[in-house]
C-alpha cells in the first residue's frame, strides 16, 4: 500500500482488483455466502469491496483542478490512470490541457503497457478537435533545438524524439510524426560520435517508414540515401549496422512506387541480412513488406512463407489486439486476395479492422486504410452477386476519414475513390432507374478522373498505378456506351502495363479481358476478342492454375462470341470447359475457418529456418 497526502487529504493506494470474482459452483459454499451472492449456472458471484485505489483515483479526479499541479509528483501510472479517469468521463478540454504539455505527455509514454488506451485517449481528443498531435510535434521540435543550442541532455533529448515520432507513427499522424522525427534527427546528427551515427541511421530508418505512410517518397527516398551514407561510415569503423530495416524500407519505397523489379531485389537483400537477433517489430516489418514485393512478382509460395511467420510472430510477440497483429493480418488478406482466396480475405481484412477499430476507432488513418483494403476485398467477392451495400460502405468511410485529416488532394485518396468508383458503377449498371444509372455513372468518372490525376501528378504517365486507372476508366465508358473512349483507356493500359511488367502478368491479363469483352459485348470485333480472350486465359492459368476465379468471365465471353458467330461446336466446347471449371472450384472451395486456422498456427521455426526455406524455393 502507499500513502500519498493531497491538498492535506491522507489517500491510501492500493493494486486495483475486480469488485465481484467469479467462482465455480459449489453448494455448501453458497450456503455460507447466503445474501452476499446468487448462484449461476455455473458459477456464483462473491462481493468484494471496491479498491481503495480505484476509490482514491475517482476522488482525485472529482477535485481534479484544486490538485492539478500536485498530481505532476506522483509516479507515470499513477498520472496515467488519473488522465484516462478524465477520459472515460468525457472531460476531454481537461485531458487536452494534459497533454498538450510536452514534459507530462513525456511521462505518459513511458506507461507502456497501457499504450492501447493511451491511444484511446489521444484519439479523442484528436476527433474533439484537440490538434494535440500538431501541439506536441511542433513543442517537440523548439525543445529540440535548445537542446542543440545548449548541447545539454542530448540524449535525453533524443529518446524523447525516439518515443514521441514512434508513438504518433504508430497512432497514424504521419505529419506530426515527421516533424518530430526530423527535429530528432537533426539531433543525432551533431556529432559523429559511433553511438551518434546509429542513432542517426535509426532516425533515417523511421523517417523513411513515415514519408512512404505518408506518401512523401522524392523526400523518402532522399532520407533512404542519407542513411546508406551514414550506415557506410558505421561499417568503414567496423560497426554493426542494420541493413536489413534499410533494405527494407527501400522495398517499401520502390513497391509504393510500382516498380516491382527492384522493390524484388531489395527485399532479398533484406531477407540476406535478417536474423533472430534484430528487434521483433523490425523483422516482422520487413517479413510483411518482402511478402507483398513476391505477390507482386507472383512468387505466392515465397510470399506465404514469409507472410505467414509474420503474423504467426505478431501474434505470439504482441498479441491479438495489438496495432502490429492488424499490420500482419492486413497484408495476409492482401496474399490471399493475389492467390484467389477471396473468402478468406474477406474474413481476414475484417479482422484486422476490427482490431484497428478497437484500438484507435474515431477518424484515424489506420482505420481508413482497414476500411479501404475490405471494401475492395468485399466488391471483388460480391461482384457475381451485386451485392455491393457492405463494399460500398467501407469504400465511403474510407474517403470520409482521409478528406477529414488529409488534404483533398493527398495521394491516398486515389485508390480509396477508385474504388468507391468502381462499386458505383456496378450498382449503376443494375439499377431499372435510367436518371440513377446516369447519375451514379457520372459520379464514378469523377472519382476516376480524380484518382488518375492524383496518380499521374505523383507517379508520371507511365506507372502501373496510372495504368490501372486508365483500364478503370476504360471499363466505366464501356458502361456509358462511350465505345472509342474505352477502347482508348485499354490500349493505353496494356502497353503502359506490358513495358513496365511484361507481356505475361496478371494485371496485363485483365486489361487484355476487359478490351475483349468491348470488342465482343459492343463493337462486334469478334476475331479481335477472341485472340484477346484466349491470351487472357493462359496468363490465367499459367499463373494461378485451372481453377483461376477470373476465368469465368473469359469463358462465358467466348461462349457468347462464338454463338454470334454460330461456331457451335466451339460453343459445346467451351460450356464443357466452363462446366469442369465450375467443378474444380466447387472442389477447392475455401475453407471458412481462415481465423481459427492462423490462429492456432505457431511459430515453431526461427527466423533463419524460415529464411532458409524461401531461399531453397526457385
Amino acid at each position: 500500500m502507499m500513502m500519498l497526502i493531497l491538498g492535506g487529504a491522507l489517500i491510501s493506494f492500493v493494486r486495483p482488483a475486480e469488485v465481484y470474482r467469479v467462482l465455480p459452483i459449489d453448494v455448501e459454499r453458497s450456503k455460507q455466502i447466503g445474501k452476499m451472492a446468487q448462484p449461476c449456472a455455473a458459477s456464483v458471484l462473491e462481493w468484494v469491496p471496491e479498491t481503495l485505489y480505484n476509490s482514491a483515483i475517482t476522488a482525485v479526479v472529482a477535485s481534479y483542478s484544486k490538485h492539478r499541479k500536485e498530481l505532476r509528483c506522483l509516479t507515470e501510472n499513477i498520472q496515467f490512470d488519473v488522465y484516462y479517469k478524465l477520459y472515460t468521463q468525457g472531460r476531454l478540454c481537461q485531458l487536452g490541457l494534459e497533454f498538450c504539455e510536452l514534459d507530462i505527455f513525456a511521462k505518459v509514454l513511458t506507461v507502456s503497457d497501457k499504450r492501447h488506451l493511451l491511444h484511446h485517449c489521444f484519439q479523442a481528443l484528436m476527433d474533439h478537435g484537440v490538434k494535440v498531435a500538431t501541439v506536441l510535434a511542433e513543442a517537440y521540435s523548439a525543445y529540440a533545438q535548445i537542446r542543440y543550442s545548449h548541447r545539454v541532455q542530448l540524449d535525453k533529448a533524443i529518446q524523447l524524439g525516439f518515443s514521441l515520432g514512434g508513438f504518433l507513427t504508430e497512432a497514424g499522424w504521419y505529419p506530426q510524426a515527421e516533424k518530430a522525427t526530423e527535429a530528432c534527427l537533426a539531433l543525432c546528427s551533431q556529432s559523429e560520435d559511433i553511438k551518434y551515427l546509429r542513432k542517426s541511421l535509426e532516425c533515417c530508418i523511421r523517417l523513411v517508414y513515415v514519408r512512404n505512410a505518408n506518401c512523401k517518397y522524392q523526400s523518402s527516398e532522399e532520407t533512404y540515401r542519407r542513411a546508406l551514407r551514414t550506415a557506410d561510415k558505421l561499417m568503414a569503423r567496423n560497426s554493426v549496422v542494420n541493413l536489413a530495416a534499410v533494405h527494407g524500407e527501400m522495398c517499401a519505397l520502390l513497391y509504393a512506387r510500382s516498380q516491382y523489379d527492384e522493390a524484388h531485389k531489395h527485399c532479398v537483400q533484406a531477407l540476406e541480412s535478417l536474423h533472430s537477433g534484430m528487434p521483433i517489430k523490425s523483422s516482422i516489418d520487413i517479413l510483411r513488406q518482402s511478402s507483398k514485393a513476391c505477390v507482386a512478382k507472383r512468387r505466392f509460395k515465397k510470399a506465404e512463407i514469409l507472410i505467414t511467420h509474420a503474423v504467426q510472430l505478431a501474434r505470439e510477440y504482441f498479441g491479438v489486439r495489438h496495432p502490429k497483429y492488424s499490420d500482419a493480418l492486413l497484408d495476409y488478406g492482401f496474399y490471399l486476395l493475389n492467390v484467389d482466396s477471396i473468402c478468406q480475405s474477406v474474413t481476414v481484412y475484417q479482422q484486422a479492422l476490427d482490431i484497428r477499430l478497437s484500438v484507435f476507432g474515431g477518424r484515424n488513418i489506420h482505420v481508413a486504410v482497414a476500411h479501404e483494403d475490405l471494401a475492395y476485398a468485399s466488391y471483388v467477392h460480391q461482384y457475381s452477386s451485386g451485392k455491393f451495400d457492405d463494399a460500398k460502405m467501407h469504400a465511403e468511410r474510407a474517403i470520409e476519414i482521409i478528406t477529414h485529416i488529409l488534404p483533398e488532394d493527398h495521394l491516398l485518396l486515389a485508390s480509396s475513390k477508385r474504388v468507391k468508383a468502381l462499386i458505383l458503377e456496378e450498382i449503376a449498371i443494375d439499377s431499372q432507374d435510367k436518371v440513377c444509372e446516369a447519375k451514379l455513372l457520372q459520379e464514378a468518372q469523377d472519382l476516376h478522373l480524380s484518382s488518375l490525376s492524383l496518380a499521374k501528378k505523383a507517379f508520371g504517365e507511365f506507372n502501373v498505378q496510372t495504368a490501372k486507372h486508365y483500364g478503370n476508366l476504360g471499363r466505366l465508358y464501356q458502361s456509358m456506351h462511350r465505345y472509342k473512349e474505352a477502347e482508348l483507356m485499354h490500349i493505353k493500359a496494356i502497353e503502359i502495363k506490358e513495358r513496365l511488367l511484361g507481356e505475361e502478368d496478371y494485371e496485363v491479363a485483365l486489361s487484355v479481358g476487359h478490351l475483349a469483352s468491348l470488342y465482343n459485348y459492343d463493337m462486334m470485333r469478334y476475331t479481335e476478342a477472341e485472340s484477346l480472350y484466349l491470351r487472357s486465359i493462359e496468363i490465367g492459368k499459367k499463373l494461378f492454375g485451372p481453377g483461376y476465379s477470373g476465368l469465368e468471365y473469359d469463358y462465358r465471353g467466348l461462349i457468347r462470341l462464338y454463338s454470334s458467330l454460330n461456331h457451335y461446336d466451339k460453343v459445346f466446347e467451351f460450356q464443357e470447359i466452363l462446366s469442369n471449371w465450375m467443378t474444380l472450384r466447387e472442389i477447392n472451395r475455401n475453407p471458412d475457418d481462415i481465423l481459427e486456422y492462423i490462429t492456432n498456427s505457431r511459430a515453431e521455426e526461427s527466423v533463419e529456418e524460415v529464411l532458409k526455406k524461401f531461399f531453397k524455393l526457385e
